[in-house]
């Protein structure tokens, strides 16, 4: 045995001689890598020798092929893929492929000429102490003098990226390219205002306009401040982006030593990536998703779709629509937007609307008038002839002068109304393209992903590869023991850690049971029990409060449950329980959440004990607006179609101002899918709360949550369990529903005696009458035995809002 262990010895220092030798003549071309130039010297475009590498070798810096014989001078990430460019110069201008030079002129000026001699980018450094330029570690290429000053640097003027320890100031800002690895400059901005605050801009070549943070809101709505004059923002090494104004971003991957970019991309979203240094791809690990107070969606990027366009929303991608009679400017440039394939005439009876529901335009609105009908709006636009179309929502009437930043979605309230002639042969109601969500779908979206891939036709130099072959077979052999050494020492499952890259929640993380276990005190405190498990109080080390949530009946594997927590750590809603990580350690199986002071919406509602404080009715009404809210972006926007199946009480969680918070969301997800047994139940609802078609084996709707609301609706207003009236023993039936239904319908009826059959007599008269009858109301059409006679949740959210006070 020592002689084998010593023999096993001498091979592997063998194998470390030879790969010190032969990593050099890898890893190294044939000329002498270098980091700096000097005066005199130059780089030609001709030799594919002349670049500067950083010293760690992360970044190159030369000349690089953009199209035809078409160059630019740039900086790229030397491993990734497709040769990630992070700064060109005089971005939009190429040079030539034979004559162009980088040249480091006597006189201290960094100059860029094309095969003429006519100059296309300088530094600027002349008649100074400039005598070198180099490629530092950071990414940064910077001209210097003799003690080392620096007279320019790359970092001043980035293009569409930030590196980690670049700052953003007062006078830098990302501009997107046009298209996703074009050379040329698009149309979106990321800069400092002149209020102090960051924000992206769209500037298009027809309207200019903000979309970030939410315009509709206020700086300090938005969760920003505009007293502080330092404008600085910089992205840190370890993942986590500050600025001045408030605004803070954190990579699902915070770690040091991982190699970063925050870019601004063609279609206006600011994504944070990481390099998977196996693959040489990026990986999304945070991206604009969310501006308080609302949901910040694709479509409310500004311009994707050009004048007239529309956005339809979906989870994962863009897709631009034409209104009715409008037809598209350029099918290969959607920015450019939709054209009318019709006249307007100004003599108002000629002239009628189309309506796009669920529709509108953001901006340019001409006039605006309130509490007026439908009729008055339209006759407002037609007596305009600069009135294209109007916004008409809950008496509101917005006239439009022309049309941008067109979205369509079940979340938007209200109809756009196009101006057309009388004479268009079109439906009167327009209704945009189905968006075919799936409920359910297990497929993990890719929109956390940037797959990028090696340019096709690139050419291998031939006479470099035979020599060198022998050598990169040893070093392949030499990484793989490595790397085999450093995944079962640390246990780490490569697939998956690549998964968790593409995660968008902040601080969404792994944790292990032996952190639970002492976070949660040896799970001491219980605030909460279910059918799906037990609900534990806990503290992280950074002094978080958070629910430790242990699951029964879980029995997928690792690859597959986290494939499942991922979906769910992407949702993020106010309305929703924010889920902070999971454990997934031998045959533990918990979810990690945040934890919500005022615990679940039974405790303040069927209050037992008479000295405790009465739940009160602005608050209720708040609780049920903030539910539907939550379901109906759960059914209609999230990344992925999530139908709860246990919408109750329970799952209601009550912040410290009253703001609900649905809990549990996502955990049929989580349990194995045609499972046989008395334990189903506890993935298939609360008896008393399951929809009828339970008990049929009819597929599975979104409206089964409708369902369970309307009964925890009737609950809200009446103080007490309306769920017990569809029970009888172990089972639900059609019959209790009808029944129970029957009965409020004939309560809804007595119209004077209303308010004591069905408001919680507790609440004395302190209540809205005209918001309770509007919650009965929506309570009796969401527990309709037919499924398709409830509404959808989007609409439960409108009708109540059109009931806030």
């Amino acid at each position: 045995m020592k002689i084998q262990r010593a023999r096993m010895k001498n091979n592997l220092d063998l194998l470390l001689i030879a790969t010190v030798i032969l990593l050099p003549l890898v890893l190294s071309p044939p000329h002498l890598l270098r980091s700096s130039l000097s005066r005199g010297s130059a780089l030609s475009v001709e030799n594919d020798s002349d670049k500067l590498i950083s010293p760690n070798r992360v970044f190159t810096c030369g000349f690089i092929l953009v199209g035809t014989n078409a160059y630019t001078f740039s900086i790229w990430f030397t491993n990734s893929a497709n040769k990630t460019k992070v700064w060109t110069t005089n971005w939009g201008h190429v040079v030539n492929g034979k004559g162009s030079l980088l040249t480091f002129q006597q006189d201290g000026d960094v100059v860029l000429t094309d095969t003429d001699g006519t100059v296309v980018w300088f530094t600027n450094t002349a008649s100074s102490q400039a005598n070198l330029m180099k490629l530092l570690d950071t990414g940064n290429l910077v001209v210097t003098d003799p003690k080392n000053k620096v007279m320019w640097q790359s970092f001043d003027y980035p293009t569409d990226t930030l590196l980690p320890s670049q700052p953003i100031t007062r006078n830098i800002k990302l501009v997107s390219s046009k298209n996703n690895g074009s050379i040329y400059p698009g149309y979106y901005s990321f800069y400092f205002d002149n209020d102090n605050v960051l924000r992206m801009l769209y500037d298009g070549p027809e309207i200019s306009s903000i979309y970030w943070p939410n315009p509709d809101f206020t700086v300090w709505q938005n969760g920003r401040t505009i007293y502080n004059s330092s404008r600085h923002g910089v992205l840190d090494v370890f993942g986590q982006f500050t600025s001045s104004d408030r605004f803070s971003l954190e990579a699902s991957d915070k770690d040091f030593g991982i190699i970063r970019r925050l870019t601004l991309d063609s279609d206006g979203h600011l994504r944070l990536y990481s390099l998977n240094n196996s693959s040489c791809t990026w990986i999304v690990t945070w991206i604009v998703t969310i501006t308080q107070p609302i949901t910040y969606g694709h479509c409310d990027v500004h311009g994707l779709c050009g004048k007239n366009g529309l956005c339809l929303h979906t989870p994962s991608k863009i897709i631009c629509s034409c209104p009715p009679n409008f037809e598209v400017s350029d099918p290969s440039d959607w920015s450019k937007g939709c054209k009318a394939k019709f006249n307007i005439s100004c003599e108002p009876n000629s002239i009628t609307f189309v309506q796009l529901p669920n529709s509108d335009f953001w901006g340019y609105d001409l006039n605006s008038y309130f509490n007026i009908s439908l009729h008055h709006c339209k006759n407002h636009c037609k007596n305009d002839c600069t009135c294209v179309a109007i916004k008409y929502k809950y008496g509101t009437c917005y006239t439009k002068v022309t049309l941008f930043n067109g979205k369509s979605s079940p979340s938007v309230q209200g109809s756009i109304y196009f101006k057309v002639p009388k004479n268009a042969r079109m439906s009167r109601v327009y209704e945009p393209k189905a968006l075919n969500l799936i409920c359910n779908n297990s497929e993990v979206d890719d929109i956390g992903s940037a797959r990028l891939y090696t340019k096709k036709g690139s050419k291998i130099k031939w006479v470099y590869f035979y020599g060198f072959a022998a050598a990169l077979g040893l070093i392949e052999i030499l990484f793989g023991i490595l790397g085999w050494c450093f995944v079962y020492k640390r246990g780490i499952n490569a697939s998956l850690a690549e998964q968790g890259y593409e995660l968008m929640g902040s601080q969404f993380r792994k944790f292990t049971f032996k952190e639970l276990r002492k976070a949660t005190q040896n799970f001491k405190e219980v605030i909460g029990m279910g059918g799906s498990g037990t609900v534990y109080k806990g503290k992280l080390e950074d002094e978080r409060a958070i629910a430790v949530k242990k699951l029964e009946d879980v029995i997928q594997g690792e690859e597959e449950f986290w494939a499942e927590v991922s979906i769910i750590g992407r949702i993020y809603h106010m309305n929703l329980v924010k889920l902070l990580g999971f454990c997934f350690d031998g045959s533990h199986r918990l979810l990690v959440s945040e934890y919500v002071e005022n615990g679940s919406l039974d405790k303040h509602l069927f209050i037992e004990d008479a000295s405790r404080k009465v739940l009160g009715w602005k608050e209720r009404f708040k609780i049920a607006l903030g539910m539907a809210r939550g379901l109906a972006y759960l059914h209609e926007e999230c990344l992925e179609w999530v139908i709860h199946c246990d919408v109750k009480p329970e799952n209601i969680l009550l912040g410290s101002d009253f703001e609900p918070k649905i809990a549990d969301f996502g955990l049929a997800k989580l349990f194995k899918r045609g499972a046989i047994g008395s334990r189903i139940s506890h993935i298939r609802g609360t008896r008393g709360y399951m929809a009828p078609e339970w008990a049929s084996n009819l597929p599975i709707t979104a409206k089964i949550d409708v369902f369970s609301y309307g009964i925890v609706l009737m609950e809200i207003v009446k103080g007490k369990r309306i769920s017990d009236w569809t029970m009888e023993g172990e089972i639900q039936s059609y019959e209790d529903t009808r029944l129970m239904v029957c009965m409020l319908n004939e309560r809804h009826e007595i119209q004077e005696s209303w308010a004591g059959y069905f408001v919680d007599p507790n609440l004395g008269t302190e209540f809205d009458e005209k918001q309770a009858k509007a919650m009965v109301k929506i309570a009796l059409s969401c527990i309709e035995e037919d499924r398709n006679r409830r509404p959808h949740m989007n609409s439960i959210v409108e009708f109540l809002l059109a009931h806030e006070s």
